[in-house]
């Protein structure tokens, strides 16, 4: 048997007559660039969150950097985890500001606000918690840290539509919580475009004004920069087909959890792994379904390989010894929790229409390798 990481054709055939109409009802109108599918969706994710504003832009990771800049980090450190996907710190630079890494917690895999604390000094400015896997990090206390220091929030929320977290005593949709959210419509995401796309969400009316700005050049009307902004905007044939998708959402969770149920049942007593855990407060979305494996994971994943099995390392490096961030001055050991979770982690097969017998199949196969 052949087990795919991902497969978006299965989830395509099942909403294949609306992804279709949507698609042509774009192309027929010849309006490709924003327009109304672009607002519509934009009002979609609005309501979806409980946003105030939402701003459709290319990808996730412009919007990090027009956040980014919006919030002014130029010149300002900038605390950001050291176990993340790379565009959580090269915003941070691309910016003008300089990314202080923070460890991570070995339970959640985010942030540890706690070691983001100790690294504050009187240049931080902000603060990027990054929402990774199946739930939130700590915002509760990261909005604490925020306030005592007089910290910028931009949530990475890339990974988190659906996500929920407790603050203050209440739910609160990821990325609604701090000055900006990011969110990211690549193909694998739970809400996943057929291209690329991105989303900035914010309830403050001048970081949306400026964003919606910074989307088109800067401009705040035709050939009128106030500006110096970016060409990013949200595609309309893309836009279409999230706008179809994003009601089928909830039905997406629901299958997505359903997979995560079945590996945890058939995984719970094969010692060699740790299965995910969820913090209390979090309502969880199961994006991606990360092991912790504690001896052998690469003689694992070749195993699965060669069984058919596809599988991904999220993330194999982390953020501080990448090539591109030496000059930075940090070093192997200076975030022990980041570095033994890169050596660990191990994300299995997980999307809508993948199948109680593949699942079945990629667990005999885990446990066949152990029980060897």
């Amino acid at each position: 048997m052949n087990v795919p990481f991902f497969d978006a054709t299965r989830e395509y055939l099942s909403y294949k007559e609306k992804i279709d109409q949507a698609i042509f009802s774009v192309v027929s109108s010849g309006h490709f660039i924003l327009g109304k599918q672009v607002f519509n969706f934009e009002e979609a994710i609005k309501y979806y969150t409980g946003a105030k504003y939402a701003i459709g832009v290319s990808n996730a990771s412009d919007a990090l950097i027009i956040a980014s800049n919006i919030l002014e980090f130029k010149n300002a450190d900038v605390l950001t985890p050291a176990f993340s996907f790379f565009s959580s710190a090269s915003c941070i630079l691309h910016s003008g500001g300089n990314p202080i890494f923070c460890d991570v917690c070995e339970d959640s895999f985010c942030i540890d606000i706690s070691d983001a604390e100790k690294r504050i000094t009187k240049n931080t400015k902000g603060i990027i918690p990054v929402h990774l896997f199946l739930q939130t990090c700590d915002m509760s206390s990261c909005m604490n840290l925020a306030k005592k220091y007089n910290l910028k929030v931009l949530e990475d929320s890339a990974e988190a539509l659906g996500m929920h977290t407790t603050v203050d005593g209440t739910y609160h949709h990821a990325g609604n919580i701090g000055d900006f959210g990011v969110f990211s419509f690549f193909p694998t995401k739970t809400l996943g475009a057929y291209g690329d796309g991105g989303m900035i969400i914010t309830n403050n009316k001048e970081l949306y004004e400026k964003a919606k700005s910074y989307r088109v050049h800067g401009a705040s009307s035709k050939y009128r920069y106030d500006y110096i902004g970016y060409n990013s905007r949200l595609d309309a044939i893309q836009a279409a087909i999230l706008k179809v998708k994003i009601s089928y959402l909830d039905v997406l969770i629901k299958k997505r959890a359903k997979c995560a149920k079945q590996y945890r049942t058939l995984l719970s007593d094969i010692e060699e792994v740790e299965l995910p855990k969820v913090n209390k407060g979090n309502k969880e979305v199961n994006y991606v379904f990360c092991l912790k494996v504690e001896k052998k994971r690469n003689d694992l994943i070749n195993y699965l390989k060669n069984n058919g099995v596809e599988t991904c390392v999220y993330y194999p490096v982390p953020m501080h010894l990448q090539n591109c961030f030496k000059h930075l001055g940090f070093k192997e050991g200076d975030f022990p929790v980041a570095e033994n979770l890169s050596q660990k982690a191990l994300s299995l097969p997980i999307f809508p229409g993948l199948t109680e017998n593949e699942i079945s199949y990629v667990c005999e196969k885990i446990s066949a390798f152990f029980e060897k």
